[in-house]
């Protein structure tokens, strides 16, 4: 109950063409019962810069190995997949919200190009993200 509380606290408005409100750093710190929570909210932060394993183990204040351990045993999934989802969703929302070029958007959410900004979005919702505008960014017309 408190997750579904918080999605909708999350995105108070309801998003067009049946589009979930779906949060990846909510997902996160839910599911690890707030152990990473300050990490999530920095590298929701920080999603143009470097969340490598070494560097998120850093913020954390461990090893990488022991990081790496700790994380998927207390949040479920690898850290990378994490940081994979927070920038799908940071992008699909800045798709779906703003008209800003493809490229600011991929360079913002740290995909480091268009090329891969595309790939990503393919192999995650089937779809490529200037698509993606077209259907979920009724709003801006």
């Amino acid at each position: 109950m408190a997750m579904q509380v918080a999605r909708r606290l999350v995105v108070f408005v309801k998003r067009p063409g049946g589009q979930s409100q779906f949060s990846a750093a909510l997902a996160a710190q839910t599911s690890a019962g707030g152990a990473f929570d300050g990490l999530h909210g920095w590298m929701a932060s920080n999603l143009n810069g470097d969340l490598s394993v070494e560097r998120l183990a850093e913020e954390a204040r461990m090893s990488p190995r022991n990081f790496a351990r700790r994380y998927v045993d207390e949040v479920g999934r690898t850290p990378a997949k994490t940081v994979s989802a927070m920038r799908l969703e940071a992008a699909s929302r800045a798709l779906a919200e703003s008209r800003r070029p493809l490229k600011r958007i991929a360079l913002d959410c740290g995909f480091g190009s268009e090329q891969n900004l595309r790939r990503a979005f393919v192999r995650s919702f089937g779809v490529l993200p200037l698509d993606y505008r077209e259907r979920f960014a009724s709003a801006l017309r």
